[in-house]
């Protein structure tokens, strides 16, 4: 069996630790996030298509397996995190894919996180309610 790729992709406060390896034989490619199949971890379609979606953008569906621990945040920082993790860790099997990862934008990471809340505020932003009299 050929080595593991390894690669982190991050989104909010959720980490994914993407492990790649290539396919062998006849068998198809899997994605187990946390010990558990894709459609299980993710039971929302919207999410499964965006984990996917840099796999159908450099045509590697099926080519790959892939071992995901993922941890922190919530379903959609979790799903973005993992897009990222699995963008990078196909950028280190194939370099000549990353301008095609790039174009579609799965290799930048996502730097906007929650503004922590201030005092004297109800949020971030949020002032108390104002009153005149």
């Amino acid at each position: 069996m050929a080595k593991a790729i390894y690669a982190t992709g991050r989104r909010k406060d959720a980490s994914a630790r993407v492990y790649l390896m290539p396919v062998e034989g006849e068998e198809e490619g899997t994605i187990i996030i946390n010990r558990r199949a894709l459609d299980d971890y993710f039971p929302q379609k919207t999410k499964q298509m965006i984990i996917r979606q840099p796999l159908e953008t450099a045509d590697r569906l099926g080519r790959y397996s892939f071992k995901v621990l993922v941890s922190g945040g919530g379903f959609s920082g979790q799903a973005q995190a993992v897009v990222h993790g699995i963008s990078r860790a196909l950028e280190k099997a194939e370099p000549e894919l990353r301008p095609v990862l790039k174009k579609g934008g799965f290799l930048t990471r996502d730097p906007r996180v929650v503004e922590r809340k201030k005092a004297g505020r109800h949020k971030a932003r949020k002032k108390p309610q104002f009153s005149k009299r």
